[in-house]
């Protein structure tokens, strides 16, 4: 009962001061990790406060790190890589290595051995996949050419950061005896890897769609996410007792087999909600291992680290991206973003610790360095635009690294995706969405259909429509329909629950965007247009005037009756709905615009 009493507390407490602390510093404009390590450190027996229990928290952030490495691979994609291939591959090769060869000249300094010097090398070279979204997707660079680097850059540091965590035990465990001992040993493991890649891709591939088909045809949402948990889970569990390989490298798999079927929307958007929270547990489970006292004991240490994570990374990825030929924009962007370090870097520390090899203060140093560079890496990123203000005015500096053009590699445009598109969004493919799917499509306004069926998203790809499948009140599934640059979101389901909560977000997505709603009652008008709709149906509403004017002219009403009794009754049902009539009219408008006359959505 006690041991149950100490898990609910570190959960709750872990959680709790988390949220606390993580709100507080994402509202001074900060990385909510860095609330996180402060809340683990709070939490742990380094503080005078209350004390969680640590064995309990590094269990769970266990979980953390095997969900994190399966969102890794659900959202890896090969051909994002392939597009950025010249600069991310020997960027992200190149810096990794300045990095750890830096970081094992001052391990040798502090009086390490060669394996913990590697060890803390590796951890310093890897930055935060966590920050550099955030920091990107904060500053509006997360879809431009320059993001695309820097995100490709980071996939081929997260690709690195796997093998050296299947491959450390091998190379710098204790059962390492001769080179030839090694060589054997890491041929084979690197032979158990590739059987189990293989068996992953080949039978998981075929099996894994096959269980997520019959799952989702149950239309439960518990069911769906309870899958995808105990297939990250039960994978990563695999991958370590029958390849003997990293239970990280089993998650990141299944990862990459389920984001490579068209379940993956839906997995991103409903079961990583569980990685979110033990991905928390992670980071509070590293801040208790922080102890303040170690920032006097080694303080050239620490000063050593954060020099080469703010400095050293940065400053290599500078050179590398302008000597590839990119211009001084793009070089600022990939070198701020990275620096800084995060959970992989912990990761590495952590097992480097419970290998033996790798000493306290590196990880005090690693959690201190962490902390200073994640608070100030959006500080920093935002005098990118001052740093190249100030070389526009110097002409010389600007001929030789700001005035460069970018071009894609293969010089070919990137395809037009539904982000690109002039298009509208259609919530359900019932009678009425086909038919509001047609009107589009016949005013040439391409429809993107999302849809919780997943035979009818099937047979929607098939015919060539764009048709997402995913629950449509999750952002990950809107943002997959394009909802950045819609004209417009149809709901054409009048039965689907938390339509408020969908109306707002897509608001918050994409103000300028016009919302049009469906629903059964009359007593939910208000609360759809209190969210955000510009127009609401409603089913009752629509028949009672549709059954009055059928009545009326079978009773011999002419037309000037069914008019004057039809806006009574319309009153006395809708009330005052004179804006729902106006932003029938401009949605009108739009779509009877000709294409050759393109027209910004109507504004509020």
């Amino acid at each position: 009962m006690h041991g149950h009493y100490e898990l609910i507390m570190t959960l709750t407490s872990g959680l709790a001061v988390a949220l606390v602390l993580g709100y507080i510093t994402y509202k001074i404009g900060l990385s909510p990790i860095v609330g996180y390590l402060i809340a683990g450190y709070l939490l742990g027996t380094n503080s005078p406060g209350p004390v969680a229990d640590e064995g309990i928290a590094t269990q769970m952030a266990e979980i953390g790190v095997i969900l994190l490495m399966f969102g890794v691979g659900l959202q890896f994609h090969i051909e994002e890589l392939f597009k950025v291939r010249r600069v991310a591959i020997p960027g992200a090769i190149v810096q990794s290595t300045v990095a750890t060869l830096l970081g094992c000249l001052v391990a040798h300094q502090a009086g390490w051995d060669w394996r913990a010097g590697l060890v803390f090398g590796l951890a310093i070279s890897v930055a935060s996949t966590v920050v550099l979204m955030r920091v990107l997707a904060d500053n509006n660079d997360l879809h431009t050419p320059a993001g695309h680097i820097a995100v490709g850059w980071l996939v081929v540091e997260d690709i690195f950061t796997v093998l050296v965590l299947v491959l450390m035990p091998v190379l710098l465990g204790p059962q390492q005896s001769s080179a030839g001992g090694i060589v054997l040993a890491l041929a084979w493991a690197i032979l158990k890897i590739g059987f189990l890649i293989g068996f992953t891709f080949i039978v998981g591939g075929r099996v894994i769609p096959w269980l997520l088909g019959h799952i989702a045809a149950t239309r439960s949402r518990e069911l769906f996410t309870l899958t995808v948990f105990v297939l990250a889970l039960g994978i990563a569990v695999g991958a370590a007792k029958f390849f003997d390989a990293s239970m990280a490298l089993g998650a990141f798999l299944a990862g990459m087999v389920v984001g490579r079927s068209e379940f993956s929307v839906r997995a991103v958007s409903e079961a990583l909600t569980l990685r979110d929270a033990f991905a928390v547990l992670f980071f509070v489970s590293v801040g208790m291992q922080f102890n303040p006292a170690s920032l006097m004991e080694a303080p050239a240490l620490i000063a050593a680290t954060l020099a080469i994570v703010m400095i050293g990374k940065p400053l290599a990825a500078l050179v590398l991206v302008i000597l590839l030929g990119y211009p001084l924009r793009f070089a600022l962007i990939v070198a701020v973003a990275l620096a800084q370090i995060g959970e992989f870097s912990f990761i590495l520390a952590s097992l480097g610790t419970t290998m033996g090899i790798f000493p306290e203060l590196g990880t005090q140093a690693l959690v201190a360095a962490a902390i200073i560079s994640i608070s100030l890496n959006p500080l920093i990123y935002g005098l990118n635009d001052r740093i190249e203000s100030w070389a526009r005015r110097r002409p010389k500096i600007w001929s030789m690294f700001g005035a460069r053009l970018y071009e894609e590699d293969g010089g070919e445009k990137p395809k037009r995706g539904p982000e690109s598109q002039y298009h509208a969004i259609v919530v359900g493919y019932g009678p009425v969405g086909k038919t509001v799917a047609r009107l589009l499509r016949a005013s040439e306004i391409e429809p993107t259909i999302i849809e919780m069926n997943i035979d009818t998203v099937r047979q929607l790809r098939a015919e060539g429509v764009n048709a997402v499948y995913g629950d449509v009140t999750h952002a990950e599934t809107l943002k997959e329909a394009g909802v950045a640059n819609a004209i417009a979101l149809i709901v054409s389901t009048a039965d689907m629950s938390g339509t408020a909560e969908l109306i707002k977000h897509a608001r918050e997505l994409n103000p300028r965007m016009r919302v049009f709603a469906r629903t059964n009652y009359l007593r939910d008008l208000d609360d759809l247009r209190e969210a955000g709709a510009h127009a609401v149906f409603s089913g009752e509403g629509e028949v009672a005037l549709s059954m009055t004017e059928f009545m009326l002219r079978q009773l011999g009403a002419t037309g000037e009756q069914v008019d004057r009794e039809r806006d009574r009754i319309r009153r006395d049902l809708f009330g005052d709905r004179s804006k729902d009539r106006e932003h029938r009219k401009k949605l009108k408008r739009v779509i009877e615009t000709p294409r050759n006359e393109p027209t910004e959505p109507p504004k509020e």
